[in-house]
């Protein structure tokens, strides 16, 4: 007697599961277990929890794009097994490879190009000059080919497209890798088999299962020093501390060589942020040689730019005019400042600070509420869902442009912005030349840094947690680990 496919997968993930609750997980020829730092509720509703690391990591899980990122940060196939770029770089060709929904209909050309283009009208109205700004229009062309036609070239179109958030949902979910069951408070993942004769699927073999979990920051350690987890993703600053007093062997701490924004966004309004030299002030006021103390970790840098590097900017970015002044000239300048403004207005309101949970929040608040206390402002911290002055922006970089980090700090994203460096992010977007592109978006990034709506502390940090008998993982440039490029060592 023949059985079900269906049948023999959820055989499969049971006997992992008993295995699993027997003691024996982490065992070569059982699941591997993953704990991401994050919440349920990333997985239930991971475009509405965007950017936390679970809401990213079951994503790409469950819910591929046309392309995706390996975990050396190069561009893989996904949805679409191949593409071409004509026309100048101005019309990109993906044929789809054979797929299904999840109710088992078949992935057509038609039904990609309405979700693709509705996810890309979603996501440029927050970043309205990146890549997806030159898109007009995506078309089937056939059932198994889709155009994405561009009115000028983006060279980070296919970095933006393997982003997490571009995965390709139907009503009833993704195409894989995964397909994912409830299992208590945890998840259940399958790998999907889509066999082009028609046959039935054979079972997964339970070392190809993932059991996967978001959980606090503390706890995923916790399991993941006793054994009960093979891998822990989503690490970052703020809950750093929690690995020298957990006994965590430095060995198994892997560090994303990542790029991107950490620092504090001017979102407050009023008359004191709205001074100009209040928030030079404020930006000149944090000692950012402090950090790497607080947060020692091999490799790291500190930054007081927006954009760290020259990337396609025609030039180096912009170093503020006082970065080579000592910080207790630089403190004493501020300090002028705010008793300026005290002077003319009295004493400075309370500035709020965004911060997420977690030690490492808590000591880099410490720093701030030290550094500005000594040019006399106060400050109190706030959760990142609250009203804030100051918000903390932890996130990896999208694509490798100057335009991702000049338009995370921009007008649209309600940071206090400079409506002439807006002025010249929107006339890059309708420059008729790469040349003339890059030339608008450079005074962008001068306006921008001499605006202060951002103060830069230094690059994000991500860390993972990895056993020694996990194979396949690999320190990430974009943060990216695919559940499915993970291996267990036979020894």
């Amino acid at each position: 007697m023949t059985v079900a496919a269906p049948l023999l997968r959820s055989i499969a993930v049971l006997m992992g599961a008993v295995a699993l609750l027997a003691g024996c997980s982490q065992e070569a020829s059982g699941p591997v277990v993953v704990s991401v730092v994050g919440s349920p509720a990333d997985f239930v509703k991971p475009l509405e929890n965007l950017p936390d690391p679970g809401a990213k990591l079951i994503l790409e899980a469950t819910a591929q794009g046309l392309v995706a990122f390996d975990a050396s940060g190069e561009i893989l196939p996904a949805l679409a097994q191949r593409w071409i770029v004509g026309d100048d770089g101005r019309s990109y060709i993906f044929r789809l490879r054979r797929a299904q929904w999840p109710d088992g209909e078949r992935v057509a050309a038609k039904d990609v190009a309405r979700l693709l283009m509705a996810r890309i009208e979603s996501l440029r109205r927050l970043d309205p000059e990146g890549p997806l700004d030159a898109v007009e229009a995506v078309v089937p062309m056939t059932g198994e080919v889709i155009e994405i036609r561009l009115a000028a070239p983006r060279p980070y179109l296919l970095q933006m497209l393997a982003q997490p958030q571009m995965a390709l949902l139907s009503r009833e979910g993704g195409t894989g890798p995964y397909r994912h069951e409830r299992w208590g408070k945890a998840l259940i993942l399958t790998p999907v088999d889509q066999p082009d004769d028609g046959e039935d699927e054979s079972p997964a073999s339970a070392w190809e299962t993932r059991i996967l979990r978001a959980e606090r920051a503390a706890l995923a350690v916790i399991r993941f020093r006793e054994g009960k987890a093979a891998i822990v993703l989503g690490g970052r600053f703020a809950d750093l501390p929690l690995l020298v007093p957990a006994g965590i062997d430095r060995n198994a701490v892997q560090v994303d060589p990542v790029q991107g924004l950490l620092g504090l966004a001017v979102t407050g309004q009023g008359k004191l942020l709205d001074d100009d030299g209040v928030r030079q002030a404020i930006n000149m006021a944090i000692d950012r040689k402090q950090l790497p103390i607080l947060f020692p970790l091999g490799g790291w840098a500190t930054t007081e730019q927006i954009v760290p590097a020259q990337l396609d900017l025609p030039r180096p970015p912009t170093v503020p005019g006082w970065a080579d002044m000592t910080m207790d000239d630089r403190r004493a300048q501020a300090a002028a400042v705010i008793a300026r403004w005290r002077s003319d207005n009295g004493d400075p309101p309370v500035l709020r600070v965004a911060l997420p949970n977690g030690p490492g929040a808590t000591t880099l608040f410490g720093l701030i509420r030290h550094d500005l206390g000594l040019i006399g402002l106060r400050v109190e911290r706030v959760a990142m869902k609250d009203d804030a002055d100051l918000r903390l922006i932890d996130d990896v970089a999208a694509y490798d442009s100057a335009l991702w980090y000049l338009g995370r700090v921009s007008c649209a994203r309600k940071v206090h912005c400079s409506a002439q460096a807006e002025a010249q992010m929107q006339a890059a977007s309708m420059a008729s030349s790469a040349s003339e592109r890059l030339a608008r978006v450079a005074e962008a990034e001068a306006l921008m840094q001499a605006h202060n709506g951002y103060i830069a502390l230094g690059s994000p940090v991500r860390w993972s947690l990895v056993s020694r008998r996990l194979t396949g993982f690999m320190p990430s440039p974009r943060a990216r680990h695919p559940l499915n490029h993970l291996f267990r060592s036979p020894n």
